[in-house]
């Protein structure tokens, strides 16, 4: 029987190689101890970008260490004809790295190699190195009845507020509010964007992101605040209206809240978390409470409404934790390059993070209209740090900025 079973489940690993080949594998293992590998990585040098092709060697070395370990990982690579093709612009850091120090490294016929040891974090948890900016949108509501005219209106901009404040406070994000702009015109249907139909038409999100130069963009929608009695309420006249009243004193509320967080890069959709609860009792928000406040914790409703606050940003801390740090490049002189993160983000001069371009002609145009395709971003050089101030930093990049075609609007990311 033992046999058997080795048999079957032997089968099953060469099927699922073979069919594994030709598509993007993501892995998720379980958390146990502290691994250290020691692992070989390689990268194409592409027009002399060696500094380049040596950070993504070692982008590579950390993919394999990943995977060779029991850490709790989420990485992301994609086999075409059997080939690896590493795209460090989509890679969400291989695993959750707590020390790498390359052993030894080479080059030959075009190609970096590096031998290095990768130390991977028992906890799965990649430690924060910078401070990534986040800008908070409104959570419009699905149904406007379900707040009463006698309630509190700071919900809509209240909670995404909230979720902003305390990942400030854990000091790995930089806040930015701006609850007076909505992203969903149909909050029912979020998250999708509803963008006159057109595919092809630059993202809102991208929009956002690029002009208060945040990295990422929350936002949500409040879906369920129904009051129910316990009782079933009909007719008409004094009594009937009394039963109305009722539910907000004696009754039960529906709560459900979408939270969701997009990358200002891409566009992509990185969190999508809905969160139900329900709240019995004096279900009501008093008009003057604002979301945050004692009296609004103080309320049944607003005490739920404010677990729900700790859970998400709970939750989009852990999500975006290995997620690399962006900006963009907002000045060019020379060859010296100005991005938009400094001392609060916490560069320091050395630091080198991979510049991505989207090249020169700007996208193509469909039809003459205002719709157009964006060209893929590639990573094309390394940004090095060399003066930090507290709003922006100074650097350089490997090779000739006028060769390169880097422009202002390109981002800057860490490995």
């Amino acid at each position: 029987m033992t046999t058997h079973l080795f048999r079957v489940a032997t089968l099953s690993a060469l099927l699922c190689i073979t069919a594994c080949a030709n598509q993007s594998v993501t892995q998720s293992v379980v958390a146990s101890s502290p691994a250290i590998a020691t692992v070989d990585g390689q990268a194409v040098i592409q027009n002399g970008a060696v500094l380049l092709a040596k950070k993504q060697a070692l982008q590579d070395a950390i993919r394999v260490a990943s995977q060779q370990s029991s850490v709790a990982i989420h990485s992301q690579s994609t086999v075409k004809n059997n080939n690896l093709m590493l795209d460090s612009t989509t890679m969400r850091a291989a695993a959750a790295v707590s020390n790498t120090r390359i052993l030894k490294e080479w080059q030959a016929d075009g190609i970096y190699y590096v031998k290095a040891m990768v130390e991977l974090s028992p906890t799965g948890m990649c430690q924060q190195i910078y401070r990534k900016r986040m800008i908070a949108t409104a959570f419009p509501r699905v149904v406007q009845e379900q707040i009463s005219d006698y309630e509190t209106n700071d919900l809509d901009n209240g909670i995404p507020r909230e979720i902003n404040n305390l990942l400030m406070e854990s000091s790995q994000f930089i806040g930015i509010n701006a609850t007076n702009i909505a992203l969903y015109p149909r909050p029912d249907l979020a998250p999708e964007l509803q963008e006159n139909n057109n595919n092809y038409q630059v993202s809102k999100v991208m929009q956002i992101a690029n002009k208060s130069g945040a990295q990422f963009v929350l936002s949500g929608v409040i879906r369920d605040l129904e009051i129910a009695s316990d009782e079933y309420m009909n007719g008409s006249g004094i009594k009937a209206l009394v039963n109305s009243w009722g539910r907000h004193i004696s009754g039960k509320r529906n709560i459900g809240i979408d939270v969701y967080v997009h990358d200002g890069m891409t566009g992509a959709l990185l969190l999508q978390r809905r969160y139900v609860d329900k709240s019995e009792g004096s279900v009501m928000i008093p008009a003057s409470y604002t979301v945050g406040s004692d009296g609004f914790r103080s309320t049944e409703t607003g005490e739920k409404i404010t677990e729900i606050i700790n859970k998400a940003s709970n939750d989009i801390q852990q999500s975006l934790s290995c997620y690399p740090f962006s900006t963009r490049i907002v000045e060019i002189k020379g060859n010296k390059i100005f991005i938009d993160a400094g001392a609060q983000e916490k560069l320091n001069v050395g630091d080198q993070l991979i510049v991505y371009s989207a090249g020169s002609g700007g996208g193509l145009h469909l039809d003459g209209g205002s719709s157009y395709i964006t060209n893929d971003k590639q990573p094309i050089s390394v940004f090095t740090v060399q003066n930090v101030t507290p709003r922006y930093s100074i650097g350089s990049i490997e090779g000739s900025v006028s060769q390169s075609g880097i422009k202002v609007g390109d981002w800057v990311r860490s490995q």
